[in-house]
Parts: structure tokens; C-alpha cells; sequence
């Protein structure tokens, strides 16, 4: 799970900050980026931290306090569904990333993302493909990022229930469908996605 951080270890780097994003997919809410430089990446506190989605909402909810306490410098940061609509869904993401690395209270050494490299980034980095599979860094990232995303589209349900946001956190479902027919679309629907932008042009039918 940590074979990339012993490589950079081994090699006299220690300081590495792992980035990853939740909400990429789903028509409603924000993106959210996480950026994680752990203590110890073979803490024995840490031996449940996998890629978020291979985790029961129970365990990422256990495991995010854990992870914050045995980080050296965390950050989490969300890109609203105006910027994403402005600027396109993978250069709002990027640049997301750029943030959450800024955001960080320590500079990192090396900077690991989960498939997607950051042009121009002025510290060593390398983009690894299926990262919150393989680096214990970016999985942790994975999962402070989806926790976080999560409770905000819980708390969006709390003021929008009849969208249940609670349970498909903005994904595409049937009832997220039949609830945008029946409501219609609002400020937090993604209004550059497909889906959404049919539904606008239905309603202005």
C-alpha cells in the first residue's frame, strides 16, 4: 500500500503530500480536493486507510478524525458548481489540486495526485494511476475528501429534501431524475452537465 512513499523514503524523502478529489461524477454539489502529508505512512493507526470507495460509509467516518490527527499537515477545499460550470469539470479540478497543495501549513518534498498530473506545479510530483489504490497518502486524501463531500451534501438535503441529496450525495439515480423533473433545477446542479442542461431545455419548453 506504501510502496511508493518507501521508494521516496529510501531516497531521503520523507515530506510527501498525497491529493486526491471526491465529487468528479455527480450532477449536484461540489468538487472536493484533499491534500494529506502523514506522520508516519506506516503508522499502525492507519493499517484500515484504502481508497475510499472500497470503504463502508461507517469505516471513512471512523477513519477521518484518525487521519487528520496522524497527519503533519492537511487541507480540504471545494470548487462550487459556479466555477466548475465556468471553467470545465478537469481544469476546476486541477486547479483544485494546485489550491489544496497551497493550502498545505508545510511545504512539501514531493507531491503524489491520483491519476491526474499537474502542469507547471513547482515542486517534484508524479501522477500515479489508480493512486488511492497505492500510495497511502492519496488514499488518505481519498477519504478526508469523501467524508467532507458527504456531510455537505447532507447538509444541502437538510434545506433540499426532496431531492434526497442524503442518498445519492448528487449522483445520477432514478430519483434524482424523476426529483429534477418534479422540482426542477436548482443552484446546486451542475448546469455544464448533460444531464442538467436537458432538463433546462425541457423547462424552457
Amino acid at each position: 500500500m506504501a510502496f511508493i512513499e518507501e521508494s521516496l523514503r529510501d531516497s531521503g524523502i520523507t515530506r510527501v503530500a498525497g491529493v486526491d478529489e471526491a465529487g468528479r461524477g455527480p450532477c449536484a454539489g461540489p468538487l472536493v480536493i484533499a491534500a494529506v502529508i502523514l506522520k508516519d505512512f506506516n503508522s499502525p493507526n492507519l493499517t484500515r486507510v484504502r481508497d475510499s470507495k472500497a470503504l463502508s460509509e461507517k469505516i471513512r467516518e471512523s477513519l477521518f478524525d484518525v487521519i487528520k490527527s496522524e497527519a503533519l499537515s492537511f487541507s480540504i477545499i471545494e470548487i462550487s458548481v459556479a466555477e466548475i460550470d465556468q471553467y470545465g469539470l478537469h481544469k476546476s479540478n486541477i486547479e483544485g489540486m494546485r489550491r489544496a497543495i497551497s493550502a498545505l501549513e508545510l511545504t512539501p518534498e514531493y507531491v503524489l495526485t491520483d491519476g491526474y498530473p499537474i502542469p507547471g506545479l513547482a515542486l517534484p510530483n508524479l501522477a500515479v494511476w489508480k493512486g488511492d489504490q497505492v500510495a497511502m497518502c492519496i488514499s488518505a486524501a481519498s477519504i478526508l475528501a469523501k467524508v467532507y463531500r458527504d456531510r455537505k451534501m447532507c447538509e444541502l438535503d437538510v434545506l433540499h429534501p426532496e431531492y434526497g441529496l442524503a442518498s445519492h450525495k448528487g449522483y445520477i439515480s432514478a430519483g434524482h431524475t424523476e426529483a429534477i423533473k418534479r422540482y426542477g433545477v436548482r443552484d446546486f446542479h451542475r448546469k455544464s452537465f448533460s444531464n442538467i442542461q436537458e432538463h433546462l431545455r425541457n423547462e424552457s419548453k
